[in-house]
């Protein structure tokens, strides 16, 4: 009994949706994407400014290390945002 049913599992087709057709009114959801973005990549500039204005206020206290690592992480998620659609694309 237990045979069968694995070799069933194992041998039924998973069925394959592609990629999909969107539902009505997708494209509110569309606009509610994009501005979501917009408010990233403006978080993400703020992120840099304050980054910068940091280095520049702290220069002569050794803290050097601290902003270039902040100004890394604020780097990294620019990144990360920007190929968003991307990675979720390849993970489909």
């Amino acid at each position: 009994m237990f045979d069968q049913l694995a070799t069933l599992l194992y041998t039924a087709a998973v069925p394959n949706p592609g990629q999909g057709n969107p539902p009505p009114g997708a494209d509110k959801f569309t606009t509610i994407l994009q501005w979501a973005a917009w408010v990233a990549f403006g978080v993400c500039v703020l992120g840099v400014i304050i980054a910068g204005a940091g280095m520049a206020l702290q220069h002569r206290h050794g803290s050097g290390g601290e902003h270039a690592a902040r100004l890394g992480w604020v780097f990294a998620g620019c990144i990360v945002i920007g190929a968003a659609s991307g990675m979720v694309g390849a993970l489909v």
